[in-house]
């Protein structure tokens, strides 16, 4: 083990450095703001004691908010991305810059004020040249233990596609590729170790010279500028003039893709790719960002269309495409370009110990252990109209218990016995090394789930030479032929690039 992630280091050492620098930006433009937020506020309590007890009474009942709510909170005003994740987590930063501030601020001896007082000092003087220089090492151990938990807890920034270390450990749970989560793990850990160092000597050597030397104005303009510049980069949106912004969800297979595409589209025209891989909360964020143009494409399911952009209660057929591709035009001004022939519905697998011994072929076979099964599903399964209620009504199905668990993780639950039968993508790759057989759905419940490419309407009238190499992605892939990469990437651990890389020469999509 430690010696495949040293491998991963060391061959993808631009991805992780990449990662690394994101990391660092949105952490510390993180800590930045809370330190002039929190200071701010910290000192303005300790003056107006009366708003004290309201104020921090605010900030931690924001600080008990788990981060999955507060971004989802955050998301339908502020979009995915930079920006929200810095919200995010200076919201969760201001809490310790808040409080020690004014512990700090509040312990000063009320003798040393009065003394202060005697001699001439204005109430500015008394502030800057007594209050805070004495509350500062208070201060200073709330921004360390602030800064420290703000880069451990930058890791959910990727889940609103704004990048990071986290990106790494989401995409190692969700291709199987545990070397890699643990790599973005342990270079998260790393940095926060740094940066408790860092702070620790700052603190020790302001706290030891803060009586007979001050920081210098050369030294305070050009923290400032490094302060600006880093907010500036990571709110103000960078310029998209030539740049084709492409999204996919937290699965394998639209990895895959999303590399398919940024490889053909940049070797078949002039314009280059952003991609964001892995957005988490799949189309419930990333569709959003289309419309708003955060994005130009992604490739989307046609059955999750109908349901989840579309909102309609009936299941969906292949011949209500058509009335599907209108109202994306419509209502969104979004098209299906191109369908890339494959079908991704779902299934239910089964330990295969477990179908053996039982004869369990079919769903309605789960009839004769109603009560005794352990399903464990990721979480939009138990919310969207095909999951688990639906199972259940269709088929008169019962459980003993129910797990909530990201996709990333179920086959290793299933396999470890953790639990027994699972909801299942039909072209996942681990399907064929697993300890699960897939079922028949007799009845057949789950509708079709065509894959094909999304592309705002605009972006194709702009950038025509898009539309010509999307187009050559038509029909060009099967549902054995998508299984076959997946297998590659989550049990044969290839990089997905070099998947999509070689199925694209193959295809002489490659110029």
């Amino acid at each position: 083990m430690i010696k495949e992630m040293l491998n991963l280091l060391m061959t993808k050492k631009a991805f992780f450095l990449g990662l690394l620098l994101e990391h660092i930006q949105i952490s510390l433009i993180s800590i930045i703001i809370a330190i002039v937020l929190g200071g701010i506020t910290g000192i303005l309590i300790s003056e107006y004691k009366k708003s004290a007890k309201p104020t921090l009474g605010i900030i931690n009942f924001l600080y008990t908010i788990p981060s999955i709510s507060m971004l989802g909170f955050l998301l339908p005003f502020t979009g995915i991305g930079n920006v929200t994740a810095i919200i995010a987590l200076t919201i969760y930063a201001l809490l310790p810059m808040v409080r020690n501030t004014y512990t700090g601020m509040m312990n000063v001896d009320d003798a040393i004020l009065e003394a202060a007082k005697g001699m001439g000092a204005t109430k500015r003087q008394l502030l800057v040249g007594v209050q805070i220089p004495l509350a500062m090492p208070v201060i200073l151990a709330g921004i360390r233990n602030m800064a420290t938990m703000t880069i451990a807890l930058a890791g959910i920034a990727s889940f609103i596609g704004a990048g990071g270390l986290g990106v790494a450990i989401y995409r190692g749970i969700t291709t199987n590729n545990m070397a890699m989560s643990v790599d973005g793990s342990l270079l998260i850990a790393l940095l926060a170790l740094i940066v408790d160092f860092i702070f620790g000597r700052i603190e020790k050597h302001i706290t030891n010279k803060s009586h007979n030397k001050k920081i210098s104005r050369i030294t305070k303009g050009v923290i400032a500028v490094i302060a600006a510049g880093l907010i500036i980069s990571a709110i103000m949106p960078s310029s998209k003039k030539g740049v084709i912004q492409i999204a996919t969800k937290p699965m394998t297979e639209q990895y895959i893709i999303g590399e398919m595409l940024k490889q053909a589209i940049e070797s078949q025209s002039d314009l280059k790719v952003k991609l964001t891989q892995g957005v988490g909360g799949g189309t419930s964020n990333i569709e959003p960002g289309m419309e708003s143009g955060k994005f130009d494409l992604y490739p989307e399911y046609t059955g999750t269309g109908w349901n989840m952009v579309l909102k309609r209660k009936d299941f969906y057929q292949e011949d209500k495409f058509n009335t599907l591709q209108k109202e994306y035009e419509n209502k969104l001004h979004l098209t299906w370009h191109t369908m890339l022939g494959f079908n991704d519905t779902f299934g239910i697998a089964l330990r295969k110990d477990i179908a053996d011994q039982y004869q369990i072929k079919t769903y309605s076979d789960l009839q004769k252990l109603n009560g005794q099964l352990v399903l464990g599903a990721e979480y939009d399964f138990f919310e969207r109209q095909d999951g688990y209620d639906q199972l259940v009504k269709t088929y008169n199905l019962s459980f003993k218990s129910t797990s909530d668990m990201d996709m990333g993780l179920k086959y290793q639950a299933l396999n470890s016995g953790k639990i027994d039968i699972m909801p299942v993508n039909t072209t996942d790759g681990q399907l064929a090394s697993s300890r699960a057989v897939l079922l028949k759905d007799d009845l057949h419940m789950y509708p079709s789930y065509q894959c094909g490419l999304v592309v705002r309407e605009d972006t194709l009238k702009k950038y025509p030479e898009l539309g010509k190499a999307l187009k050559k992605f038509d029909h060009i892939l099967s549902e054995e032929c998508m299984q076959h990469m997946n297998y590659q990437v989550e049990t044969e651990k290839k990089e997905a690039s070099a998947v999509a890389k070689a199925f694209l020469k193959e295809k002489q999509l490659l110029k």
